[in-house]
């Protein structure tokens, strides 16, 4: 007998297994699958309401184990324990897309006379998979979750091994609330299994949340079977400060989104435009702000900078870093005392940085960032389009017009004015280039989670 793969959960905080959950082999995922597809039809038969009422109860119960939760993020990807989870930003996406639930999905009425009535109206898809990454595992899952099965879909829910014990949350949470357990599942996947059941047609819908090599692995497996697929992938995510920006409002929340969550968010920032008038200013800023962090354990209420997720990503950023001095890049934070040379790693803030070097180019998802000087807005165009990512790009200047004409010239999903690193639920979470297609959240979310069906009907 085969013994099933183990995926295991090593904790950043001192690398010794945190959980492990047995894969699920391709017959028993099938299956899992296939009790999802014939357990939608009921599901899809209640009203938008009744759907939209049980998954808020979900998402009541997921706040109520958040006690649990906060600790358990820590000890698997290093969020420091002070920043209390990620259940606000879950509430509030969820409870959006619950609100405009009933006008997203409502029949367009073309016509409906005593001769004709001709009406488009949305269909769910039948069985959406969601595949979830570490970095923010509740919020990114739930920007497809909540609204597929608001929709009348059945989810399957694979979560990363980073993450093991998130779905099994989400599920919990939801199915106490419910939501049918053939509904909604959560299934422990290997990378080969799930290939091979996309591949097979199991799924009506994929959504991918992930890196541009995990994007490219979900297209080649869906690659006809004409599954839609929704994929939201790496970004280089830009601001630019103009020379009317406030720079003090500027420079704490652009480092702020650099160095979050150790650097690892969808929408983090990472390379900074400032106009030569304020360049010199906002290095110092930003120089003082990454000084002061507290890089230690996730667990102690005082630590501001946890450990990376695991030290395969913090070598990455310690390679980009390392080649960009050796190019002639200046390092402006000393190393840490905490500094282990493994997932614990120095926030770094780099000048005299240029497009030839790795960490201005790759997805360096990581506590660092480049900042350049410009002396116009081309130029911090030209340079904020020099990329193959677009996710968003953060503007700073007080001129909301101007912001708009810079933002008609980029190549990105959202564009920020005054703010960065932030997803507005009613607003299309989307990308373009490399960052991928399709779109969360939103009326669009809703449309991509749906499939319109027109009748035309022709009265006796």
């Amino acid at each position: 007998m085969t013994m099933a793969q183990q995926l295991t959960c090593i904790s950043p905080i001192d690398g010794t297994v945190y959980e492990s959950r047995d894969a699920a082999s391709f017959a028993a995922a099938k299956t899992a699958v296939e009790t999802a597809a014939l357990a939608q039809r009921a599901w899809r038969a209640h009203t938008i309401q009744q759907r939209a009422d049980i998954v808020m109860a979900g998402i009541a119960n997921l706040g109520a184990m958040n006690d649990e939760i906060v600790p358990a993020l820590a000890q698997m990807m290093g969020r420091p324990v002070r920043y209390g989870g990620e259940f606000g930003g879950v509430q509030e996406r969820a409870g959006h897309m619950a609100s405009i639930a009933q006008s997203a999905l409502a029949d367009i009425v073309v016509e409906d006379s005593d001769k004709f009535r001709r009406v488009i109206k949305r269909e769910p898809h039948g069985t959406v998979l969601v595949i979830a990454p570490w970095n923010y595992p509740y919020m990114t899952a739930i920007n497809t979750v909540a609204p597929a099965l608001i929709a009348g879909n059945a989810v399957v829910l694979k979560v990363a091994t980073q993450t093991l014990l998130t779905g099994e949350h989400l599920v919990q949470a939801f199915v106490a609330a419910g939501v049918p357990a053939e509904v909604f599942q959560n299934l422990f996947l290997d990378h080969a299994t799930t290939s091979q059941l996309i591949a097979e047609n199991c799924f009506d819908f994929v959504n991918f949340t992930g890196s541009v090599g995990g994007g490219k692995a979900v297209e080649t497996a869906a690659a006809g079977t004409f599954t839609g697929v929704g994929l939201e992938l790496g970004g280089k995510d830009p601001g630019y400060v103009c020379e009317d920006a406030d720079v003090d409002v500027a420079v704490e929340t652009l480092i702020d989104g650099a160095m979050f969550n150790a650097g690892q968010c969808c929408c983090g920032i990472e390379r900074i435009y400032v106009h030569e008038t304020h360049f010199d200013t906002f290095v110092a800023k930003a120089v003082a702000i990454v000084k002061a962090y507290k890089l230690g354990d996730p667990r102690d209420q005082a630590t501001t900078l946890g450990p990376m997720a695991h030290v395969r990503f913090a070598t990455e950023v310690r390679a980009q870093i390392a080649e960009a001095i050796a190019d002639g890049a200046t390092a402006h934070i000393e190393t840490f005392p905490q500094d282990d040379g493994g997932a614990y790693l120095t926030p770094q803030i780099l000048t005299d940085v240029n497009h030839d070097m790795r960490v201005m180019q790759d997805e360096s998802f990581g506590p660092v960032v480049g900042i350049m000087k410009v002396s116009s807005d081309q130029q911090a165009i030209a340079l904020m389009n020099d990329s193959e990512f677009g996710l968003t790009a953060s503007i700073w200047t007080k001129d909301a017009d101007r912001a708009e004409r810079i933002g008609a010239q980029l190549e990105t999903g959202t564009v920020f004015l005054n703010r960065a690193d932030y997803l507005d639920p009613a607003l299309c979470w989307t990308g373009c280039k490399d960052t991928g297609r399709g779109g969360g959240l939103s009326v669009i979310g809703y449309h991509n989670l749906t499939r319109p069906k027109s009748y035309h009907l022709k009265k006796a």
